[in-house]
């Protein structure tokens, strides 16, 4: 302000002002305490400068996400599979040379030797490694009329051999009548079962009885190995393929497997199908293979109601029926014990009976899933090694739960009613049900995982104030009369107590806490909040 005066002045007295020049602009340095919240650069950040802006990129979504690892999955097993098969062709190599005159079986009367048939000798060799020496009966009925190429509907309970009837009917085939070319994916057999187990124990049949046969077997089952299956069926020749239906429906769609060359067709368990809900599925299916004109068909089912029979019916041309009654295995190869008892004594007369008869692999069935998972728990509080089969298990672990139960790892199986059909576990002594089936047919494939194949078995019920209603119901399915007997004195001796801390915390009233912060019993008013 003063030099601007200055400068009036001496304009007035003819003076020449210098030029008054703007200040420069100082470069206002910014306070640290003033910007403490900015981030500092990256160092791989570009100076400023003429470049170009950066990609604004889409944020990925989960679904995105899971697709690409997928699709880098598929790749790196694509790139494996390739390697190995440049590197390592598949070769059959022949069994050693094997005599039949080494496998002897005497002539008994009433009963077929697997000798009486025409089959291959590599089948016949697989049997006398397997110690089969006679035909069961549903086998005895159904091998002369599939290895000649009629169709079979066979009414069998499983554990009555039923499985060996078909595979060997299968291998027969397929050994006797080889093929040149065969397409990738495209299977000579199909066998459908219902579940996930029974695929699995059909497939470990059939490498057994197969083993010295040049086919290749094949299971497609949901839950596991998706892509792993799905590299076997783009890059490799499959002869038999045991599925459930969802599986094989879904690889199907993507055209991954082709039925329209399937020379046999095998139904499994087709009752517990139509349970299920699966006719759909599998009807979609039959649709896909030949017409019935050219295959054999073979249908297998529990029980022959008028639904099931009209499924056979369409599904097979002029099928021959075969029927092995439903209380032939049931009363003839297995003890059935049933004791009349209370809820409060089923468990001590559990224990006793483990303890007293020195029971070594048992298998106990329940209705419920938490009925199992807290007899599992009690069972393991008592020391006794245990684990538990159900529906809500995941398919990894049911394999791994079964496996360390066939090798005795475990002395217990507590299972519900997913594992009654199509489990085959060797020197199941005793199948106990902890709870009576509500329905009648799950009995007789409860106690048919013992006494399987004509072996002896025992089976034991409990039945207490409310499963005894389901006694007349079972003694009118099997026509014939149940024994219910009181257990003795020693079996009933109580159990000492051990609780779990768990079940403290579970069982304590939800009244019952104690402490300043807790609330007494009765009292409804809440405490007063705290000011924020």
């Amino acid at each position: 302000m003063l030099k601007n005066f200055a400068s009036k002045l001496k304009t007035f007295f003819g003076v020449k002002p210098k030029p008054v020049l703007p200040p420069k602009p100082t470069p206002q340095k910014e306070s640290p305490k003033q910007h403490q919240h900015q981030q500092k650069k990256h160092p791989s950040e570009k100076p400023a400068g003429t470049h170009h802006p950066r990609d604004i990129r889409k944020r990925e979504t989960r679904e995105e996400y899971r697709l690409r690892h997928e699709k880098q999955d598929r790749e790196k097993e694509n790139d494996q599979v390739l390697t190995v098969a440049k590197e390592k062709p598949k070769v059959v190599i022949p069994s050693e040379p094997w005599d039949p005159s080494l496998f002897k079986v005497p002539v008994v009367d009433g009963k077929t030797r697997f000798q009486d048939f025409d089959l291959p000798q590599e089948i016949l060799h697989a049997i006398a490694d397997l110690n089969f020496q006679y035909c069961t009966e549903v086998q005895a009925q159904t091998l002369p009329i599939a290895l000649r190429g009629d169709d079979v509907t066979a009414q069998a309970q499983t554990g009555t051999g039923k499985t060996a009837a078909f595979l060997i009917t299968i291998f027969s085939h397929i050994i006797r009548n080889p093929l040149k070319d065969q397409k990738k994916g495209t299977p000579r057999a199909l066998i459908l079962a219902p579940t996930r187990e029974l695929v699995m124990q059909i497939e470990k049949d059939a490498r057994l009885l197969g083993k010295y046969a040049p086919c290749t077997v094949l299971s497609l089952v949901g839950g596991i190995d998706y892509n792993k299956q799905m590299q076997s069926l783009k890059h490799e020749t499959v002869d038999i393929v045991v599925a459930t239906p969802g599986r094989l429906i879904d690889f199907k769609k993507q055209k991954y497997v082709d039925l329209g060359k399937a020379e046999f067709l095998v139904i499994d368990e087709a009752d517990r199908m139509l349970d299920m809900g699966f006719i759909p599925a599998v009807r979609s299916i039959v649709l896909s293979t030949p017409q019935k004109s050219e295959r054999q068909t073979m249908f297998f089912t529990a029980t022959m109601n008028s639904e099931v029979k009209r499924l056979a019916e369409s599904w097979t041309r002029q099928a021959i029926e075969v029927t092995v009654t439903p209380d032939t295995m049931a009363v003839s190869a297995i003890e059935q014990i049933t004791y009349i008892t209370t809820k409060d004594e089923k468990f001590p007369l559990l224990y006793n009976l483990m303890q007293q008869k020195h029971l070594e692999r048992v298998l106990i069935f329940v209705n419920r899933r938490d009925v199992g998972r807290d007899l599992k728990e009690k069972l393991e509080t008592y020391g006794i090694p245990c684990t538990v089969l159900s529906g809500d298990v995941d398919q990894r672990q049911r394999i791994k739960r079964l496996e360390n139960f066939r090798e005795g790892k475990v002395r217990v199986l507590v299972a519900t009613d997913v594992a009654s059909r199509g489990l085959h576990v060797d020197a199941i002594s005793h199948v106990i049900n902890y709870n009576m089936p509500q329905d009648a047919e799950e009995f007789v494939h409860r106690i048919g995982r013992t006494g399987r194949a004509g072996a002896t078995g025992i089976a034991i019920s409990f039945a207490d104030e409310e499963d005894s209603y389901e006694i007349p119901k079972l003694e009118e399915f099997m026509k014939r009369k149940i024994e219910c007997i009181y257990p003795d004195e020693t079996l009933l001796t109580p159990v000492t107590e051990i609780f779990p801390r768990k079940e403290l915390k579970k069982d304590r009233p939800s009244g019952s806490r104690t402490g300043s912060r807790g609330r007494k019993p009765g009292n409804t008013r809440r405490p007063p909040r705290r000011p924020a």
